[in-house]
């Protein structure tokens, strides 16, 4: 058998977080087992379906580097599959015309309310002859689901679930106008498509029983269900946008890397050791459903910097740079030479120890290609208006300096601080304010070594005529 996994959105919002990790799980899984990895956007919702939420969504796939196999699916253009499938299970005895107006219906819903009942259809068009029809009516078409025994769910993360048939009334297939419910076109969806197993959230658990009903009134396999617990904030209550609720795009735009997402996305609800980091090539080859757990998982950003931070760090150089280079442009205000997008590589390995995310990363490297004068932070202009002397020594110091080097550098500080009986820091600190406007910065020396000779006397110089 060919694993066949789907990851099924509806295009009224953002890709949020949950339902990111949803389609890590599902191409996770396919990866795994060489299967495929099918995409359905679920836009029967006319009204609320915009095409701006569908690009979301492929773009945030796309951004997470979850590749789908095929075409993307609408489900709104399958609509008259969809139908032919409810007219299918009206000639086979498994589906019915029901005539009831809005008037009844709603009659019902609240004599079930005054008597303490499950709120649902009474079946009074079950074996109704069509000819009794009142005039003018359109009729829905629904399910003739059974009404005794148990339904059950042997669900791959939950366990088996039952629910008692008697609390599932007869759903609607398709309204009055012709359209699907929901309900039948996922099952048809799944079933056309060749869907062997169903991994989503557990608030789609009590859909998967009238689901498998439509299955079994088919004949059709069932698929196996996986249901995923959700997540939870910090505090273990349901995920809000005060805890992290947002858009995958947010997360993209924070500046964290894909594959750090990925990772941080994996480790909400699965569990392999006590591993944090788990390359996506490890994961495909780990990765199995019974690795789910069965408790909501918790939104950590702590975590995540903690995660996003150990990628930063292992990423390549030039990956880096490329990766900040429209986040520095825009925060400079100008384009970036070449010898600029070369400086900000080479100033890679002495930034990316401290960067939690690119967006850290981009902050801390701005300084090296900012046009003069340098915006300073109150600390750096103290410390330059009280080492102005310092300065000037350090003007004489690197014109002379030969090799141009951090090291050499290194040597002409400790020099220059035991002349003057200082602490080296009183001797770097003024150096660093000039050169990056901040009291924190890389290693100073190895920042005047990046700049080059003639770009740290312009530095220091400015500095120096600063008021």
């Amino acid at each position: 058998m060919t694993v066949v996994t789907r990851f099924a959105p509806s295009p009224t919002g953002y890709l949020h977080i949950g339902g990111a990790r949803t389609a890590l799980f599902n191409w996770l899984y396919a990866r795994h087992t060489g299967g495929k990895f099918l995409l359905r956007i679920e836009d029967t919702d006319r009204a609320r379906s915009t095409e701006d939420a569908v690009r979301a969504i492929l773009e945030g796939l796309k951004w997470l580097e979850l590749d789908w196999d095929g075409d993307a699916v609408s489900q709104f253009e399958r609509k008259d599959r969809h139908a032919e499938v409810a007219r299918q299970m009206l000639e086979m005895g498994r589906a019915y015309y029901c005539y009831c107006t809005p008037e009844e219906l709603e009659e019902m819903r609240a004599r079930a309310k005054a008597e303490g009942r499950p709120v649902g259809y009474d079946g009074r068009w079950r074996d109704r002859d069509p000819a009794e029809a009142p005039a003018g009516v359109k009729p829905v078409i629904r399910l003739k689901a059974p009404l005794t025994g148990e339904s059950v769910i042997h669900d791959l993360v939950q366990g088996e679930v039952k629910v008692d048939n008697r609390q599932l009334d007869d759903m609607i297939l398709l309204r009055s106008d012709g359209t699907p419910t929901y309900m039948l076109a996922v099952v048809v969806d799944d079933h056309d498509a060749g869907v062997t197993h169903v991994i989503r959230g557990d608030d789609h658990l009590n859909n998967a029983f009238r689901q498998r009903q439509i299955y079994e009134a088919m004949g059709w396999d069932v698929p196996q269900y996986a249901h995923i617990p959700l997540i939870h904030g910090p505090d273990g209550a349901k995920l809000s946008k005060r805890h992290g609720a947002l858009g995958i795009e947010a997360y993209r735009d924070m500046g964290y890397l894909p594959a750090a997402m990925r990772n941080y996305l994996l480790r909400l609800g699965w569990g392999h050791g006590d591993t944090d980091i788990i390359s996506t090539e490890d994961a495909i080859k780990l990765f199995d459903v019974s690795g789910i757990g069965r408790s909501p998982a918790r939104m950590d950003f702590t975590k995540l910097d903690h995660v996003s931070g150990i990628y930063i760090r292992q990423a390549a150089d030039k990956e880096l740079a490329g990766h900040i280079m429209s986040r520095v442009e825009t925060e400079v205000g100008t384009k970036l030479t070449l010898a600029q997008r070369d400086l900000l590589e080479a100033a890679m390995p002495g930034l990316k120890d401290r960067a939690k995310t690119l967006n850290d990363l981009a902050e801390a490297a701005c300084f090296l290609v900012r046009p003069l004068p340098l915006p300073f932070n109150d600390k750096a202009q103290s410390l330059v208006r009280e080492g102005r002397e310092v300065l000037a020594a350090w003007q004489h110091l690197i014109a002379a300096a030969e090799p141009f080097s951090a090291a050499a550098l290194e040597e002409s500080a400790r020099a220059l601080a035991e002349q003057k009986q200082i602490k080296l820091g009183a001797v770097a600190q003024p150096l660093r304010a000039a050169l990056s406007g901040s009291n924190v910065s890389p290693p100073i020396f190895e920042v005047a070594a990046l700049l080059g000779r003639d770009e740290t006397l312009r530095r220091i110089e400015a500095a120096i005529a600063m008021n």
